[in-house]
């Protein structure tokens, strides 16, 4: 846990060790969807590509209405009932397999309330951080979170295709839905008295009105440090992400490598996400959380475009390694001092809805690009295409925060939870 003044507490232990759990459940069926797609429905490409685009799509928009209504509420019933919503929805896949009734369109309804309980979890968890820890105490958090994940990512997919070898893939479904069980367990250990949030004024209850609906992405836009840094983070991770298909088919079809080839070429370089993750609160110490944001989010945003010269072989093998090496540690690093950054720039009783707004967006727009960039895939090619992600790529650090005031911290505006 490191020297005394970063041990962060015994609930905070129970929190990160649900964390891991979740996280190791999520890469343990990472790809499990499109397989039972493929492999046990049967379905074409369209019918799989609406798994990872239709489903996130219409999760987020399902999410909408829930950050107002997570802000009034108390923070770790609503983790616990994510936790849950996932597990139930993710255990009906196998029971529907064993009974012989499994269908596209259940995995499709599956995937959609898995995303919308994803927006939900992450915007309360950011909020229930903020109360639980000290505003100094925020980067160590957030950098074994992102920890954590890296950590997972390494050991989670080939484990799970040891499972899906040995098993099948929906097994590997029913143990990330274990895992969210695990994860709800180890956020109701963190016990403590959880403070009502404050009523807005004027208003009786906690039911969201219309107008609420806007409240995260006003604050966002408004906010002259956050609209940047928000706008800059949905661009490069969509533009990111929308290349992994095309890069895929170009690695697995023309260029010949074998799918374990492939698997390590991203398995591999996620120990530099460890290194990140260690470096971020040192150099932020050092630095500055502005300096370090427009640094480490200028250098992640080199890398991408070199997967286009990818080329068969060890030498394509150890350039795509290398490209992922670089983007990696540079997300490591940035990751946590962007997520801690969003917490002290926003008030407690905004929290909610800045990172509901802030994921929906994400996941949305994500969906978009990848539809987008694999019909540029089908027309250019997916070289082309992966080209074309990269440059804009590298605008993206235009967008970063500029100007003084980027290190403020805005303190709570509700108590910090209670101890037993």
């Amino acid at each position: 846990m490191g020297s005394k003044r970063h041990r962060l507490g015994r609930r905070f232990g129970w929190l990160w060790g649900a964390y891991g759990a979740s996280a190791l459940g999520t890469w343990l069926a990472f790809g499990a969807f499109p397989l039972i797609a493929v492999q046990v429905l049967h379905s074409g490409p369209a019918e799989v590509a609406a798994l990872a685009s239709v489903g996130a799509a219409v999760g987020a928009a399902v999410a909408v209405p829930l950050g107002p209504w997570v802000e009034f509420r108390r923070k770790r019933p609503v983790l616990i009932g994510a936790d849950l919503v996932r597990c139930a929805a993710l255990l009906t896949v196998p029971v529907a397999y064993a009974l012989g009734v499994l269908s596209f369109a259940q995995l499709l309804l599956v995937s959609v309330v898995v995303s919308a309980a994803d927006i939900t979890f992450r915007a309360a968890s950011g909020a229930y951080l903020k109360g639980l820890l000290p505003a100094e105490d925020l980067l160590v958090a957030n950098a074994r979170f992102e920890s954590a994940a890296w950590t997972t990512t390494i050991v989670g997919p080939p484990l799970g295709g040891v499972l899906i070898g040995l098993l099948g893939p929906v097994a590997t479904v029913l143990a990330d839905a274990v895992s969210y069980l695990l994860s709800a367990l180890g956020i109701r250990a963190t016990g403590g008295r959880e403070p009502q949030p404050p009523r807005p004024e004027g208003r009786e209850g906690t039911r969201p009105r219309a107008g609420d609906l806007l409240d995260g992405w006003r604050y966002l836009l408004a906010d002259p440090a956050l609209r940047p840094l928000f706008l800059n983070t949905v661009l490069f991770n969509g533009l990111v992400m929308a290349a992994q298909p095309l890069l895929a088919v170009l690695m697995l079809g023309p260029l010949g490598f074998a799918p374990w080839q492939y698997g390590l070429a991203f398995a591999a370089p996620s120990v530099a996400g460890l290194l990140g993750s260690r470096l971020a609160r040192p150099l932020a110490t050092r630095y500055g959380q502005r300096r370090v944001l427009v640094a480490a989010g200028a250098l992640r945003a080199i890398w991408p475009v070199g997967l286009a010269f990818t080329g068969p072989g060890t030498g394509g093998l150890v350039l795509v390694i290398g490209v992922e090496l670089g983007l990696i540690l540079c997300c490591g690093i940035f990751n946590p001092v962007s997520a801690t950054y969003r917490l002290t720039r926003t008030p407690s009783d905004r929290v909610a809805r800045t990172l509901s707004a802030w994921s929906v967006t994400s996941k949305a727009s994500t969906a978009l690009l990848t539809a987008v960039w694999g019909l540029l895939g089908s027309l250019l090619g997916p070289r082309p295409a992966i080209a074309l992600a990269g440059l804009l790529v590298l605008a993206t650090p235009l967008l970063l925060p500029r100007g003084g005031g980027a290190d403020r911290v805005t303190p709570l505006s509700a108590p910090p939870l209670s101890p037993e």
